[in-house]
């Protein structure tokens, strides 16, 4: 069995989030593994601090701070201390100190298969150079975690290391017979909860990421409201209205953060810089092999920057204009409702924006050099937001209890908590860049006749500002974005250009890019 923490000396780690984490020397002999601090050097949140520079956090805290999120703080299902109170409360559970330990090996080591700069890695990278893989980091997790077995000779029995790589992907049925029996389906819901979306891993980069950016989170679940019922970990009807604001933060941080579209546009850069590396270091070739996956990280950046290898020439060129600020320009962005997504996706693509983009220029003589006007040359990102469960509601899958009934668990329904819930949960947001200035508004002028061209589309319906509906009966309106309306020829400058040149090269002065954010923290 795993060794129990319980009756051995922990060692302290001190953490902005949670303060002194405890390890138990178990934990100690994962953590200090070549495998384990190699997520020191991923970005958590990708390109997004080079837009809030508070945001360095790396994959090696948030590990961490899940992993005592489990052991230490008790908020809701997730914490050990609540992991204890049940099988104090309720001994019938049977919970066991092994079921504790592995499932917080399973949270310290659920992202030990991210590649760098995180979700950028198997959300764009990846599906350009390599479609045909499939590859999710949770799998390059699995992986991981067994080659750090392996190569730092730390013993698991089997049925726990078995255990452990079903609770990371949060699915009993990857227990191998005929211990699959044996597993508490509720321990599932911890790491990566496919019921509802509420573990750990949400819990832990929703503080994290939140205090980083400089507004932290306020969120506070009763520390003993989870109970487990029916076979799954159920909350007291009080924390309902704690648990939508938990999702809503979650759809706000995306939002605001996570698909900023500065940062987004810094995000296909580097997209782009790997793939033009990629055949020369065969980058995505060493995804399925852990020996070279261990040294995937950012820090392939500046081994490309301090290259002198001609065949990395572009990608040396675009690392060097992120630092110099001169990024690829955003053009327009709408927000497309969650059922129209496919059709908008069908339609607005980077072909039909050319084309459009190519006939106005013509029918209006535009004095426009056209060579370089392709469809490589422009961006088309469409990106789901939501609450955690796609266009549903995530609390329509969690259930609750009440004190004056202790075994008895239901659905919330909407007058249990509030009447003001929002009509939707998903939304799409489309956003259009492209990698030359010069074709900003001729881009923008053909997207727009793209956006005209689809059907079937209802306009905006206006209603009194007194009807107390009007939000519910809002449907999608392709009328033009006034606050991103420019003329045909509109040409960008790229911010510290009109500025003083240092001798190499740099600009001299402030690199605050154009559209950022009215926010003192963002750059």
């Amino acid at each position: 069995m795993v060794e129990s923490s319980n009756s051995v000396k922990m060692r302290q780690i001190k953490d902005p989030i949670h303060d002194y984490i405890p390890i138990s020397p178990l934990m100690s002999s994962i953590i200090d593994t070549h495998e384990f601090q190699r997520l020191r050097s991923i970005k958590q949140l990708a390109a997004s601090y080079l837009v809030w520079p508070g945001a360095s956090h790396n994959r090696f805290e948030h590990c961490l701070g899940e992993n005592h999120t489990y052991v230490l703080t008790g908020v809701g299902h997730l914490a050990r201390s609540m992991a204890e109170h049940l099988r104090n409360e309720q001994p019938e559970l049977q919970i066991s100190p092994r079921d504790i330990d592995c499932v917080q090996i399973a949270g310290l080591c659920h992202d030990l298969g991210h590649g760098p700069w995180s979700h950028l890695w198997d959300g764009l990278f990846i599906p350009s150079v390599a479609p045909e893989k499939n590859w999710k980091h949770e799998d390059a997790s699995k992986m991981m975690f067994r080659f750090l077995l392996e190569s730092n000779n730390i013993t698991l029995p089997l049925k726990d290391v078995d255990f452990i790589l079903a609770l990371i992907d949060g699915d009993p049925s990857l227990c191998s017979l005929p211990h699959r029996s044996d597993e508490k389906l509720f321990l599932f819901d911890i790491v990566a909860n496919k019921r509802n979306g509420l573990d750990v891993d949400k819990f832990d980069y929703i503080a994290r990421d939140s205090h980083m950016i400089g507004e932290p989170s306020k969120l506070s679940l009763a520390r003993q409201s989870a109970r487990v019922i029916e076979n799954e970990i159920c909350y007291d009807i009080k924390d309902v209205n704690q648990l939508h604001e938990l999702c809503y933060t979650r759809f706000r941080l995306h939002k605001m953060i996570y698909h900023h579209k500065t940062a987004k546009a810094i995000e296909y850069m580097i997209v782009d810089a790997l793939i033009l590396a990629d055949p020369h270091l065969k980058i995505a070739d060493r995804i399925e092999i852990p020996q070279k996956f261990l040294y995937l990280t950012d820090d392939i950046k500046p081994r490309i920057e301090s290259s002198e290898d001609p065949e990395l020439e572009a990608s040396r060129d675009l690392f060097n204009r992120i630092s110099r600020r001169d990024l690829y320009k955003f053009v327009d962005q709408r927000v497309v409702k969650w059922d129209r997504g496919e059709i908008f996706r069908e339609h607005v693509t980077r072909e039909s924006i050319v084309k459009e983009a190519r006939r106005l220029a013509a029918e209006q003589n535009a004095e426009v050099d056209l060579t370089d006007l392709t469809p490589d040359c422009v961006i088309v990102d469409h990106t789901t937001m939501h609450y955690g469960m796609k266009e549903k509601n995530p609390l329509d899958f969690v259930k609750f209890y009440s004190k004056r009934n202790f075994d008895k668990c239901a659905r919330a329904q909407e007058g249990d908590y509030s009447m003001l819930m929002p009509p939707l949960f998903a939304e799409v947001y489309l956003t259009i860049f492209t990698k030359h200035p010069q074709y900003l508004g001729l881009v923008q002028a053909g997207y727009r006749a793209v956006l005209k061209s689809i059907p079937d589309v209802p306009t905006l319906q206006t209603q009194p500002p007194s009807t107390p509906t009007r939000g519910h009966s809002r449907t999608a309106s392709l009328t033009e974005n006034s606050f991103t309306t420019v003329p045909l020829n509109y040409a960008p400058t790229t911010p510290g250009r009109s500025l003083k040149r240092g001798h190499d090269g740099g600009s001299v002065g402030s690199l605050e890019d154009e559209d950022r954010q009215p926010k003192r923290q963002a750059q």
